[in-house]
């Protein structure tokens, strides 16, 4: 599933792709619903509007309008394309028609992914109880994550890939910072120290921009807007290396699982 890293790789590509004086001329849904019902007022409520801005909140995409924006969750195989007229491939499910004459695709071959519609200045179920974005260093701070983590038994891992706590922290970079911060993700976020919890901060930013900077990790279906894969895989320390050797200390590399999901840490460099 797309990560921060790969929803915000999208959106700087949509943004590029698109300009700053596109403007949505029709929306033509190829379905009814995705994962979810998508609202049928939503063509309707966007056609003639112009784009004021295409943002990014947690794993979502926005696309603003005066008259609301188009949510998008692009669930495991979701993506976004420029798709000329003769481009249409199985599984598109909504076209955005631009006034220019452009169209964009959504395609989701596994229609886990979503498209809602967000009122202007309003709230959307899916965006309510999120936490602070990782990025932003006055919301996601030592003291945030430290409040957050006190007298939780929960596993590490766990603690931060729970949207509430922050946003944008999945499976990957979870694994990727707890790596280079040395902490392992079943240690209970409650016995982790403030100096410890402190580099954590530190090293979750950081794996998440380096992501950001390579456009994604594609494991299998990410594709950037351009059609592009990310290349950040091949940075990967220890996500889908159980068994390999440790990269810092040469040990071999465990695999189990934490939090309900695969894991890989180093039982040397991480304690």
């Amino acid at each position: 599933m797309p990560e921060l890293p790969e929803v915000e790789t999208v959106r700087a590509g949509l943004e590029r792709l698109i300009g700053t004086e596109a403007r949505i001329a029709r929306i033509e849904l190829m379905r009814p619903d995705l994962r979810v019902r998508i609202p049928p007022s939503l063509g309707r409520r966007l056609a003639g509007q112009p784009i004021t801005g295409i943002r990014r909140r947690a794993k979502f995409l926005l696309i603003d309008t005066p008259a609301g924006s188009l949510l998008c969750h692009f669930g495991m195989t979701g993506t976004w394309r420029l798709a000329p007229p003769g481009d249409e491939r199985p599984h598109d499910h909504c076209y955005l028609h631009l006034a220019d004459h452009r169209r964009l695709a959504f395609r989701d071959p596994r229609r886990f992914g979503m498209l809602g519609l967000v009122e202007p200045h309003g709230r959307h179920p899916s965006l309510d109880g999120l936490g602070p974005e990782p990025l932003d260093a006055q919301q996601f701070t030592l003291e945030h994550l430290a409040q957050r983590c006190r007298r939780r038994k929960a596993p590490i891992k766990a603690v931060i890939m729970d949207q509430a706590v922050v946003v944008g922290v999945g499976n990957i970079y979870a694994q990727e910072a707890l790596f280079r911060a040395g902490i392992r993700p079943q240690r209970p976020a409650g016995a982790i120290t403030r100096a410890r919890l402190a580099r954590l901060v530190d090293e979750i930013r950081l794996v998440l921009a380096e992501a950001i900077v390579a456009g994604g990790s594609t494991i299998s279906d990410f594709r950037q807007a351009g059609g592009d894969s990310g290349y950040f895989q091949h940075r990967f320390r220890v996500y889908g290396r159980a068994g390999e050797a440790c990269v810092a200390c040469g040990a071999r590399l465990t695999g189990g699982v934490v939090g309900g999901r695969g894991t890989t840490w180093c039982r040397t460099c991480q304690r």
